[in-house]
């Protein structure tokens, strides 16, 4: 009795012979034969007549299906077994084929057999072969049937081909990307190629080395991946759609089955990963793939089962550009002040050991510096490199300038190249592959380091090297005006590396006018008070940056005396207004921007800035001329109606120069209390008890812990004292400052406690209209005398008048209790009227005019009565006499 099983057919030989797979093992297979019948056969060295079509015929038929077969007999010498094959349609084998004509019946078949069965089935197969050759059928049309087949790419015109689809079928899968295709470019010519799964790469399968004969063990996952690709595409009719060919001369094609690319199923189960050099080829398409790949990512899947997840999207957030360290590092600042170094991601700057690159690095460092010093960007994280060799860790991100890419910007100019990631290397940028398209696009047009020819090195004489050079060089400088420079280096406050690109020369410029004090040259080192300051201010301000110098003359080393200009300011009013250098008066006077400096070292002084903190104006000369009867003022014109602008207010601070701290009372307040509440409950909290990670800066945003009660607000340094570890502060909210250890000091970053979201609410105020007296113990006599008027008290001021410039009100005070109040019931008029302060003879510009005189002539007549009483000052006599 014949011998029946069932199995899947995996492949078409020829139209005679199968490849059957085990149903509950796919991997055991077995060749099964058609009995009775001969086709023609596919050769490497030329097909025979027809024998594709043959094929072609039993392929449509039967791969991929489940068949049911029974063997009629076996070669004993080669163990091939013949016999005949149903499918569950019913459609029988050889039989359907010989009816169309693509299988001839052997003219020895059945000589020697003697079954009446065998012998019924030849009469029937011969019945059809007489019908199909009667209407020339398949083989029997006798004309043709011959397809030109080339197995060598050299043939095929990429530049005709290259972008289109054309149909396929998946000859054999060795590998999960790497596939014989058979290229149907027409009916008479097709093209067998080995061709490569288009944008991703699967583990290698096993195979045997060829020169040495030995098995290769298959990679993870590999065999895996052949198989899912041979289950579905296995002489599938396929569409190819050809993008190029790799440096080995092999096809790359995208392998769209009916129901979709088999990459991204490859990628999306698990089983391939993302090929970055297909990228430039497929463009746009890649990131379709990718999205699969993230997805397997996500799901662990099979090659990524160690997949650790990046935080979605990263952090990201707006800093300011203070330094540009290459075309491919820059330094950034955060809100806070704190600086640290970035690296753009999946970009890579010229190389100094790549001699076709490294004459580019001054030119793409240049580049980026006219982009970013100084601006502000976006900073979107992709990553962390940790410490390796000789390498600091750092962050990669991607940077961004009013909505452009600045990593793109470099790749399309042609001043970066593209990192080429590891395969497991997920700290990339997200538009890698836009990098990549970019990267080539600017190789086609020859920009930037891909042009081939770097313009000539810019080089920089230093006229600074010796007094002689610069004696030369101060003539020319010195009879223009603002020459437009870049600030390069600061040496110190006040001292700077400047090179002036128009005549090529380098130099040392130092500040006329002013002196900053000296920062330590090492972190060992001991520099004077606000050296580091200063120096700080300078790199903020000015490092890197485009100016404008004004050279004046040459100092006994070869500096360059002159102004330097940051947008159109004055850097020596910048640091002196900061209090963070004082005026040199010969040399401001010989530069002649004397007038300019003094005024904003007052400022600074009054303000109680930096090195002017401890300032105590009765100790200067001259501090007021009497002689002048108004002050000139440019802040506001005299007034003749003034609009009455009353607020409810507190007092919660007197400062030593005479100037109230106040609290308008209203929503700031409120939000004010709700803020502390929650300040308090967040340090009591012992995992919020996190000190400083570095020594505090004047200027810092910080939390402080008050003396008096053990308090945490918030302050901002006003100084440091870094041998003793002390910094004064000045408690935003209250106005009060006071000296306080390093120790009790914490980080004031949260985002609920900033001052983006509630503004300090202690604004500066003085009392309108009137003068303190100089005299150390009247002036203490009338601060006491305000403090006890206005302590814990609600009041009403009348804000004359806002210099929004120096941040200063100008108010009149009246106690929010009394009902109808006019000047006559003002503070300021008790004040005036107790001997603790006189009638300014000299007025400010707003001070004058109609709106002021009555004010002014009730102010002088209690001033009159003070002095008659002796109050006060008036103690001894009218001291305005002398």
């Amino acid at each position: 009795m014949a011998k029946q099983f069932f199995a899947n057919v995996k492949s078409v030989l020829s139209g005679d012979t199968l490849i059957l797979a085990n149903l509950s093992n796919p991997n055991a297979e077995r060749t099964f034969s058609l009995a009775f019948v001969t086709g023609p056969h596919l050769r490497r060295e030329g097909d025979e007549p027809f024998a594709f079509q043959s094929r072609d015929y039993l392929r449509s038929l039967v791969v991929g299906k489940a068949v049911q077969c029974t063997i009629l007999y076996t070669i004993p010498t080669s163990g091939r077994e013949y016999g005949v094959a149903q499918l569950k349609d019913g459609t029988q084998l050889p039989d359907e084929l010989v009816k169309a004509g693509w299988l001839k019946v052997r003219e020895d078949a059945g000589r020697k057999e003697e079954s009446e069965e065998v012998l019924q089935r030849l009469e029937t197969l011969r019945s059809l072969e007489t019908s199909a050759k009667g209407e020339g059928k398949g083989l029997w049309e006798g004309v043709g049937g011959i397809i030109e087949v080339q197995n060598d790419i050299s043939g095929l015109d990429m530049n005709q081909w290259k972008g289109k689809t054309v149909d396929g079928i998946v000859e054999r899968v060795l590998s999960g990307d790497r596939l014989l295709m058979r290229l149907k470019l027409s009916d008479k010519k097709h093209f067998q190629l080995m061709t490569l799964v288009a944008g991703i790469r699967t583990p290698t399968t096993e195979r045997v080395n060829q020169s040495t004969g030995q098995t290769q063990a298959a990679e993870e996952f590999g065999n895996e991946a052949r198989s899912y690709v041979e289950q579905r595409l296995l002489q599938r009719d396929v569409k190819v759609e050809l993008v190029g060919t790799s440096p080995q001369g092999q096809l790359i094609a995208t392998i769209l089955h009916p129901r979709g690319s088999i990459a991204e199923f490859l990628l999306a189960d698990g089983l391939a990963r993302c090929n970055d050099f297909h990228s430039t080829l497929l463009g746009s398409k890649m990131a379709t793939l990718r999205a699969a790949e993230k997805k397997a990512q996500g799901g662990k899947l099979r090659l990524h089962k160690d997949h650790v997840a990046k935080a979605d999207g990263g952090s990201s957030s707006d800093m300011i550009v203070s330094k540009i360290q290459g075309a491919d590092a820059i330094f950034v600042r955060t809100k806070n002040g704190a600086e640290k170094r970035i690296n753009l991601s999946s970009v890579r700057g010229p190389r100094t050991n790549e001699p076709s690159e490294a004459p580019f690095r001054d030119e793409a460092k240049e580049y980026l510096r006219k982009k970013l010093i100084g601006k502000h960007v976006k900073v979107s994280i992709d990553g962390h490199q940790p410490a390796r060799d000789d390498f600091e860790s750092r962050d990669v991100a991607t940077v961004t300038e009013k909505g452009k890419n600045i990593n793109l910007m470099l790749v399309q100019d042609g001043w970066c190249s593209v990192i080429r990631h590891r395969k497991d290397d997920t700290d990339r940028a997200p538009n890698y592959d836009e990098l990549l398209a970019a990267q080539e696009k600017a190789k086609e047009e020859k920009k930037g380091m891909w042009s081939g020819k770097a313009s000539k090195a810019r080089t920089y004489v230093d006229v600074s090297e010796s007094v002689q050079k610069a004696k030369i060089q101060v003539s020319t400088l010195s009879r223009q005006k603002k020459v437009p420079a870049v600030v390069d280096f600061c040496k110190a406050g006040s001292r700077f590396t400047i090179l002036v690109p128009r005549e090529g020369v380098k130099l040392t410029m130092v500040l006329a006018g002013v002196r900053a004090p000296r920062a330590p040259r090492l972190p060992q080192e001991k520099g004077e008070p606000f050296g580091q300051e200063a120096l700080d201010l300078a790199n903020r301000r000015c490092n890197q940056r485009d100016c404008e110098i004004d050279i004046h003359d040459i100092d006994k080393v070869g500096g360059f005396i002159g102004d330097l200009y940051i947008n159109r300011e004055s850097f020596a009013k910048v640091l002196v207004e900061e209090g963070v250098a004082s005026v040199h008066q010969y040399s401001a006077e010989k530069a002649g921007n004397a007038n300019e400096l003094l005024a904003a070292e007052q400022r600074a002084k009054e303000g109680r800035k930096g090195m002017w903190h401890d300032w105590d104006p009765s100790q200067e000369e001259g501090v007021e001329e009497e002689t002048a009867e108004v002050e000139p003022a440019n802040d506001a014109a005299p007034a003749d109606k003034r609009d009455k602008d009353y607020r409810e207010v507190v007092v919660t601070n007197i400062d030593a120069n005479g100037r109230l701290k106040i609290q308008e009372i209203g929503k700031g307040t409120s939000a004010l209390e709700i803020m502390m509440n929650e300040f308090k409950k967040f340090h009591l909290d012992s995992k919020n008890n996190k000190p400083l990670a570095n020594p505090p800066k004047t200027g810092e945003l910080v939390s402080a812990k008050f003396s008096a009660d053990g308090q945490w607000y918030r302050a901002r340094v006003r100084s440091n004292d870094r041998a003793a570890k002390i910094a004064e502060v000045v408690y935003i909210d209250y106005g009060n400052s006071e000296k306080v250890p390093w120790s009790s000091l914490r980080p004031l970053d949260q985002p609920q406690f900033t001052t983006q979201k509630l503004k300090a609410q202690a604004t500066d105020a003085v009392l309108s209209f009137i003068q303190l007296p100089t005299a150390p113990d009247y002036f203490n006599d009338a601060l006491n005398y305000i403090a006890e008027a206005t302590d814990g008290r609600s009041l009403v001021a009348s804000f004359d008048f806002v210099d929004t410039k120096e941040g200063l009100s100008y108010i009149t005070l009246f106690d929010d209790k009394k009902t109808g109040a006019t000047f006559a019931d003002s503070i300021n008029k008790d004040v005036v009227a107790n001997g603790h302060a006189l009638v300014p003879k000299k007025l400010k510009a707003w001070e004058r005019g109609r709106a002021s005189e009555e004010v002014l002539r009730k102010l002088r007549e209690v001033e009159t009565q003070a002095k008659t009483e002796r109050l006060g000052m008036w103690e001894y006599g009218d001291i305005t006499e002398d």
